[in-house]
């Protein structure tokens, strides 16, 4: 029986009440990923939700290169990594954004694609949208056209999906 990546991270997502700051929830989707059933069926789920609509997966450090890196070997595309600021060589794209205790920024090297390239986003959690946001702006500013995301889970009270636009947002779980 072939069970759903949804079913799998119900069972195996861990949570820990206050980390890494008090009053927080950090849901951890390692357990999750330590699975090798689990991290296909979610490999599976994300690349089949916009198979044939992307050229290219950008995978969001750290988790999302995961995910990039098992969608792009399946659907046997090109993976781009987007890291965070100063990670990278020569010219780099830099976004800066807020965290939900903090801020950051990432940044994309320019010309890693042909430009117009279709690239579906991934990462692990989307939170309050900041990451996601700012990797869709790097996209854009790269010459790139974005897809859709796609997460394995979503914490909804955050609403992270007011902060994307009308970008489409694929989701496994929501909490």
């Amino acid at each position: 029986m072939i069970v759903p990546a949804a079913q799998h991270v119900h069972t195996l997502l861990a949570s820990y009440p206050d980390f890494p700051l008090p009053g927080i929830l950090f849901r951890d989707l390692n357990p999750v990923f330590a699975d090798a059933v689990a991290f296909r069926a979610i490999i599976d789920d994300l690349s089949d939700r916009y198979s044939g609509q992307f050229d290219a997966v950008a995978g969001i450090e750290a988790r999302g290169f995961l995910l990039a890196a098992g969608i792009g070997y399946a659907a046997e595309c090109a993976v781009l990594a987007v890291r965070k600021g100063g990670k990278l060589p020569g010219i780099v794209l830099t976004e800066e954004y807020d965290l939900e205790y903090g801020s950051a920024r990432l940044e994309v090297e320019v010309g890693q694609l042909p430009a117009g390239s279709r690239v579906l986003i991934v990462d692990d959690v989307l939170a309050t949208g900041g990451t996601v946001a700012a990797t869709a702006r790097l996209i854009e500013r790269a010459g790139y056209v974005t897809i859709g995301v796609g997460v394995v889970l979503e914490l909804a009270e955050l609403d992270g999906r007011s902060r994307i636009g009308g970008v489409p947002v694929h989701t496994i779980v929501s909490v």
